[in-house]
Order: structure tokens, then C-alpha cells, then sequence
């Protein structure tokens, strides 16, 4: 019989790096896996294991879902260069490995709790704990194969060493995806969402997954179809009916539009309050000051800006432009939480939105004596911006004001990441009936997002992909959505290269003239791999 400490130590052996630090904590003990994944007790910790391993795929560094694209770019804070800027892009690059090397940890998780389901306890969640972890797995599969194309399928717990790996092909895997959804599909809750995988969680990722696979050579002939029909079974009706700053206010992270998210609280991170948290409020605004604000402003790292092109999709009276942007930081920046009556409070900043006139400039500044105004077009991150704190576009809708001020790699947010929500399945309906050649439709979905937004209808004349891309970016901003939008509609290299001021069509082109549209398997699992003949992708040979 094997400690859990040797079963888990495989993961270090074949993916280079620890195990989670939720389950090397279970090593204190002298238990075996056997003894305690075989009671009640055991068997749910192990489950819930799965869960926390979440939290270091969204909840960590976001370079592998941002950067390199049309929305963001690095101000004063340096990104992965190659992640975002494609020129420096190799199988030993920062940060390259962050999706392989946790994804497959989740991968191991999972198959740890599909092996002990039937060796533990017998109970009536059982099979509902099956249905959750399937889905796990399937959703790092998900993130793999978009990554990095056909990776190795290991679909059995390891408990030998195992030192070579076979490429599953990327439709291989895209089958195996599906076919776990399916299956989960009956076993997993069909109640409505508290923080567990439930029914709609897997309905919608089984559309998004078809719309993505629609898109390659080896897509099947119904998957624009099966998203459409996934997507409508998730919206079942309801509306889309909180505000978009209710949306987003700190403390309604489980609000009704939630389809599945990776929860955190005070006490999950109490163990170190000042860096196993969320990190996602720390992205995608500039430096707003250093430990001297500590518990009046967050941090921010001053890369995943906002682009200028960013910045223009927005029109007057989108609602989301107040609920996405900081557009007067107070000079206690959380007093805009925390402080009910904003009209008694000193603006400290202004950042001029696109729309303003010459005179809505005059009138503002006189209504705000001493106000630090940023005129529209000085606040994106292009080559000659200033590097001065709080100089560029400030993306407010993560922020948490109750939590810690840390720098670095540190996260001490409490807010939970939301993964999927109702507006991008609305979105994502939209994109696969447009497919499907129902335009209509689909921009009857399209609408009801910018309903939401208190914006006008877009018209069948303007509605295609290039549209829904633009309305994605307006209603998803920083949400760990855009790297795959773009390649999975084969968007990529033309709006990253268009609008993003370090990025040229040049930047895609690798070994052999192919484009670096995957990314590289990391050189780590290459290394380790004793199956020499394991294939890199074609751009990086």
C-alpha cells in the first residue's frame, strides 16, 4: 500500500513541478490513500481537492488567456514576451508551461477521484461527485487542447511511474471531452448553482466546446448546432436582468447570472491571507501607489492594459463603460465602495471618456478644482505613454476592497472567479446561429446583451464575427475569454497584429513558415518524456 505522500510525489516525477499545496498537507499524516479516500469523510476531502485545483489555473497569473491580443498590452509592468508579444515565443518561454503543467494536476486529481468512486464508502452523492470530477477533467482537457493542440489523453489514475507519453490527436481529445460531458450530464445535480458543477455548468461547457470544435478541419457536422442548442438549454428563459454595476458589485459574486465559478473566502486563504488568494483584481490597470495605500487601493501590476482599440468599443451610454472602468478614482480609491453619497467625495482623477466634448471637458473640470484630468487617447498603453502611477485606464469590476495589499505574484483577494456566466452563453448562442446561417437569431441573442447595456440594437447588416467579437470584448473584459476567442474563430493574428502596438503579422511566423497560432509543448514535458518521437508543434521545430 502506498502514503498518499509517494502517490502524489508521480505528479513531480512527470510534470516537474509540486503537488498542490491543499493535499501536501494530507502527507503529515502516516494515513494511506487507500485507508482515507475509503471512508465518507475521506472521499469528499479528495473531491473538494479537485475544486481547490482550480484556483491555480484561474486564480494565478492570466498570461496564457490575455496577453498577446487586440484588447490588452504591458505598460511599465513587463509580460512573458513571448506570450505577448510572439517574437521571443519557444518551448522554454515564461510561462508557456502554466496550463500544462496545472492542467494536467487537475487532470491527476481527477483521476484519483474516479478511481477511489468505487473503493470508498458507497453513498448517494457518490455519483454526483463522479459527474463533478468528470466535468474538472474534462474542462482542463478543454483548456490543453486549445492551448497546445493534441496533448497525451491519461484518462487512469497513475500510481507507477510512467516515463513516456503518446500525442493523442487534438481530435482525440476534443472526442474524449465530449463524451465525459455527456456522461456527466446524468450524474451531476440538476439544482441550481451554489458553487458545485451542477447540470447547466455542463450544458454550457458542452457549447462552448462544440462551438470551438466547429471551427476546425475535424469538426463534426452538427457542432454549430449542438452549441446552439446547448446554449439556448442554459439561458432556458431567463433574462438578463442585473445591472451590469450590480453585476459586478464586491459581495454579489453568486449573483443569479452565475453559471459556475471557483469560490474563495476569508477562511480558504486564512492560512496566508497575503498570497493564496485571487489575483485577478491585481491585472489590467497601472500602478496606483505602493504599500503606503495599503487598505485604500489595490494593486495593480501595469500590464494587461487596456488598448486603445479597447477603449473605442465602447459609445455613450454603454452602461458597461461605468461598470468595467474606474472613471473617477476618489482620493481614497475604495471610497467608491464603501462610501454610500459619492457626491461628498474629492474626484482625485478623472479619465475622459471617448464621447466627451471640448465643453463636457470645461464643465467637468470647473465642477472639480485640483482634479488630475486624462484626456481620451492618453490613457491607453502605446509606446511613447507615460509611466507615471495611475496614468492609463483602471479596470475596477475585480476589485475587492476588503482584501490585503500585496505585491508580486501575491493574490489576497477573496472574490471568486467567475468562470461562466449568462451573458457570454447569450454571446456564445449568438456566434454558433450566425454559423449556422440563422443571423436572425442569432442577433436576437447579440441583442439582449446590449439591452443590458442600454445600447441600441446592432442590425443584421453589421452582424457578423467581427461584430460578436467586438461586443465579447465590451462585455467580457478581463474575464479570461479573449486569447481563445481569437483563435478559435481564426481571429488571431489579424486583430492582435492590428491592434495591439507591439505586435506585427511578422511576430506569428516560425520554423518552416508556420504560424504560432497553438502554443509550444513546454520543453520540460519534452525533456521528461523518454518517448523521443512525442511530436512539438510545427512552428517551434
Amino acid at each position: 500500500m502506498k502514503k498518499i505522500a509517494s502517490i502524489l510525489a508521480i505528479a513531480l516525477l512527470l510534470f516537474g513541478s509540486s503537488c498542490a499545496d491543499f493535499l501536501e498537507e494530507e502527507n503529515k499524516s502516516n494515513v494511506t490513500a487507500e485507508e482515507f479516500y475509503a471512508t465518507k469523510e475521506g472521499y469528499s476531502a479528495l473531491v473538494n481537492s479537485n475544486y481547490a485545483a482550480l484556483r491555480n489555473i484561474y486564480g494565478n497569473q492570466p498570461w496564457m488567456f490575455e496577453a498577446g491580443t487586440d484588447l490588452y498590452q504591458e505598460g511599465r509592468g513587463l509580460e512573458p514576451q513571448g506570450l505577448s508579444k510572439y517574437t521571443e515565443l519557444n518551448s522554454a518561454s515564461s510561462n508557456v508551461n502554466f496550463l500544462y503543467v496545472n492542467g494536467y494536476k487537475s487532470i491527476q486529481l481527477a483521476n484519483s477521484a474516479i478511481f477511489y468512486a468505487d473503493k470508498t464508502e458507497q453513498a448517494a452523492v457518490n455519483t454526483q461527485y463522479l459527474g463533478e470530477v468528470r466535468f474538472l477533467r474534462a474542462n482542463a482537457y478543454f483548456l490543453l487542447v486549445q492551448s497546445y493542440g493534441g496533448v497525451p489523453l491519461i484518462t487512469e489514475f497513475i500510481q507507477e511511474p510512467i516515463l513516456a507519453f503518446d500525442r493523442a490527436t487534438a481530435e482525440e481529445v476534443y472526442a474524449f471531452i465530449i463524451s465525459e460531458l455527456e456522461g456527466a450530464l446524468t450524474q451531476v445535480s440538476s439544482g441550481s448553482y451554489s458553487g458545485r458543477v451542477n447540470k447547466r455548468a455542463v450544458e454550457n461547457l458542452l457549447a462552448k466546446v462544440h462551438l470551438t470544435r466547429a471551427y476546425e478541419d475535424f469538426a463534426a457536422s452538427d457542432d454549430f448546432a449542438k452549441a446552439a442548442s446547448y446554449a439556448d438549454k442554459v439561458i432556458g428563459g431567463q433574462g438578463l436582468t442585473i445591472s451590469s454595476e450590480q453585476l459586478w458589485k464586491p459581495g454579489n459574486d453568486m449573483n443569479a447570472e452565475v453559471i459556475f465559478s471557483v469560490q474563495y473566502s476569508a477562511g480558504s486563504i486564512s492560512a496566508d491571507p497575503s498570497r493564496i488568494g485571487n489575483q485577478q483584481q491585481n491585472f489590467f490597470g497601472p500602478y496606483l501607489g505602493g504599500s503606503e495605500v495599503a487598505g485604500n487601493a489595490p494593486y495593480k501590476t501595469y500590464n494587461l492594459l487596456p488598448t486603445r482599440f479597447a477603449l473605442d468599443l465602447f459609445e455613450k451610454g454603454d452602461e458597461r463603460w461605468y461598470s468595467t472602468f474606474m472613471t473617477e478614482m476618489f482620493t481614497r480609491y475604495y471610497d467608491y465602495y464603501d462610501v454610500a453619497d459619492h457626491k461628498s467625495l474629492t474626484v482625485r482623477d478623472f479619465y475622459e471618456p471617448r464621447w466627451f466634448t471640448a465643453q463636457d471637458s470645461i464643465a467637468y473640470v470647473a465642477a472639480h478644482p485640483g482634479v488630475v484630468y486624462h484626456s481620451y487617447g492618453t490613457t491607453d498603453p502605446v509606446s511613447a505613454i507615460t509611466t507615471a502611477d495611475r496614468a492609463t485606464m483602471i479596470v475596477k469590476k475585480f476589485d475587492d476592497p476588503k482584501s490585503l495589499f500585496a505585491g508580486g505574484t501575491s493574490g489576497t483577494s477573496t472574490r471568486d472567479f467567475i468562470v461562466h456566466r449568462l451573458a457570454d452563453t447569450y454571446l456564445v448562442a449568438a456566434e454558433a446561429y450566425l454559423q449556422l446561417g440563422n443571423a436572425a437569431q442569432g442577433l436576437e441573442r447579440l441583442n439582449a446583451v446590449r439591452a443590458r447595456a442600454k445600447v441600441a440594437n446592432a442590425t443584421l447588416a453589421e452582424f457578423d464575427i467581427d461584430y460578436i467579437l467586438d461586443e465579447r470584448a465590451r462585455e467580457l473584459l478581463g474575464e479570461y475569454h479573449r486569447w481563445f476567442d481569437l483563435k478559435r474563430t481564426g481571429k488571431l493574428v489579424e486583430r492582435a497584429s492590428a491592434h495591439n502596438s507591439w505586435i506585427s503579422p511578422e511576430n506569428f511566423v516560425g520554423a518552416g513558415g508556420n504560424l504560432k497560432i497553438l502554443r509550444p509543448i513546454p520543453q520540460e514535458a519534452l525533456d521528461l518524456n523518454q518517448n523521443k518521437n512525442f511530436p512539438q508543434n510545427p512552428a517551434y521545430d
